[in-house]
């Protein structure tokens, strides 16, 4: 019943029921959290799981040895120790005899989480880190600033959570309806309890890369501070509808200097390589209308429409200052080589987006929506939520991030990094609503993220029907049936 399935596992006869843990030098944090997921003890005499640190060992690749009497976990570091900590926990409690040589096929194997569209409880997030951990997965990737909501406190800068924060309604239904729930939403995270976040997310092996989404998306920013943007006297209030708002940020040195702190600040909560500025859908008018853009893009000799891949470079500069690799979506700009490729791109139109940015030299992300977007519906029942195109388990399950022979990069040559899951939550008001968009596709993205190809789907659904139980039993599927705002009437639908 694992999943993902490991590289290479030979079963034997038989079977050991361990009592303790026992702790090598340098495995204590690995054996603690092992201990939290048991219940056994650290200290023990008797059949045993004993963890150890040895050479020779992959960044994230491990061995488990389990006989009748004790099972070894080795690795060379903390992180492939971690990764074995999940095999035991899926395993327990009466491990069957066998050997276990695994690491990962990918080294970026993460999931966005929209916390900008709805709030989402700190509770929730923790235990959301927790199943992510249980499924190999090592990258949380956070979207806390949108049109809708900005969800980080900043110093300096009290109305961005003061006033961005907080929206009076909330669109129902797709982007464009017109019609609202008349409920106001908001919520925002201190950074005390993002850090206490980073540092859970890390004992499991988590980083979390947040995502500062700049120069669009960004109308709860210019809500609570209207001189950031193009036209300053006009009131903004923070965003209601879904879709993509018009109204970006400006070009002059007050933004840039707007920018350079809220990164700063950003960096300093999440001590992850990454730091995403997003960089994705931002319509370009106010530019062309705004005597300051203008003047800008003639002095840079462009058309002010083409200032984006410009911003973009300027955003990557401070990341970059600040010892970290900037992250964008992937149609920043890569297409005209006009972005540096430092600049790790997220590809989320398609798989082609993807290939031709790795021709351009830049590390990728391989995120196309129409395999990755877990905000899609998973079939064509009622109650599933208002998006399309559906996206079953069965269309993630086939998705391969290597197609057409992508290499795998080294995290500093170009090449594919990984793949990642997006759950945006314009129709997913609540935690039970993410957690039935995210079981049990992220199970299948999982597996083709972290195994080697050749299983089959048939073979990763036999293995699926015990580990629903699993999951069940870890409060990862929701114990009630969800409704969807804006869905069709929920049918008699049988979960899976």
């Amino acid at each position: 019943m694992l999943i993902p399935f490991p590289a290479r596992l030979t079963r034997r006869a038989g079977s050991c029921v361990p009592t303790g843990i026992l702790a090598g030098p340098g495995t204590r944090g690995p054996a603690r959290l092992l201990a939290a997921y048991t219940g056994l003890p650290l200290v023990h005499n008797g059949p045993s799981i004993r963890l150890a640190l040895r050479p020779g060992f992959g960044p994230e690749e491990y061995t488990l040895e389990v006989t009748p009497g004790h099972a070894l976990l080795t690795a060379s570091t903390e992180a492939g120790l971690l990764a074995g900590v999940q095999t035991v926990r899926q395993l327990s409690p009466r491990l069957p005899c066998l050997t276990i040589r695994d690491a990962p096929r990918l080294p970026w194997r993460g999931v966005l989480l929209d916390v900008a569209r709805h709030f989402m409880p700190l509770e929730f997030l923790r235990e959301f880190v927790d199943l992510l951990a249980l499924h190999k997965y090592n990258v949380l990737h956070l979207h806390l600033t949108d049109d809708q909501g900005w969800r980080i406190e900043i110093d300096g800068w009290p109305r961005l959570t003061g006033i961005g924060a907080w929206r009076a309604e909330s669109m129902v239904g797709p982007a464009g309806s017109g019609v609202f729930d008349g409920v106001p939403h908001g919520g925002f995270y201190t950074r005390r309890e993002l850090r206490d976040l980073v540092a859970f997310a890390a004992e499991r092996g988590v980083r979390i890369v947040p995502e500062i989404d700049l120069p669009g998306h960004v109308r709860a920013a210019l809500a609570a501070y209207p001189s950031l943007g193009n036209r300053p006297s006009v009131p903004q209030p923070v965003w209601t509808e879904w879709g993509i708002s018009p109204d970006i940020l400006g070009v002059h040195d007050g933004v840039f200097a707007f920018c350079r702190d809220v990164l700063t600040q950003v960096a300093e909560v999440f001590p992850a390589p990454y730091l995403h500025i997003g960089g994705d859908e931002c319509p370009t008018t106010q530019w062309e209308t705004s005597t300051a853009a203008q003047a800008t893009a003639a002095r840079l000799g462009v058309a002010p429409a083409e200032l984006h891949p410009w911003f973009l470079g300027r955003l990557h500069d401070i990341v970059a200052g600040l010892g970290r690799q900037a992250v964008c979506w992937d149609e920043t700009g890569h297409a005209a080589g006009r972005l540096p490729a430092e600049l790790v791109v997220t590809a989320w139109r398609d798989a082609a987006h993807g290939a031709l940015a790795v021709a351009r030299g830049h590390r990728v992300v391989m995120a196309p929506h129409t395999s990755t977007y877990f905000d899609y519906r998973q079939s064509e029942e009622p109650g599933e939520p208002p998006r399309e195109p559906v996206t079953t388990l069965a269309d993630v399950y086939r998705f391969d991030p290597l197609a057409g022979g992508l290499p795998v990069s080294d995290g500093t040559g170009p090449g594919v990094l990984g793949t990642q899951a997006q759950l945006w939550t314009e129709h997913a008001p609540t935690p039970d609503h993410v957690r039935h968009l995210a079981f049990p596709r992220l199970c299948a993205l999982a597996e083709r993220a972290w195994s080697p190809p050749g299983r089959g789907y048939a073979d990763f659904h036999r293995r699926l029907t015990g580990h629903l139980g699993r999951l069940r039993a870890l409060g990862a599927l929701p114990k009630e049936r969800v409704r969807f705002a804006g869905a069709v009437p929920v049918s008699e639908k049988t979960m899976p």
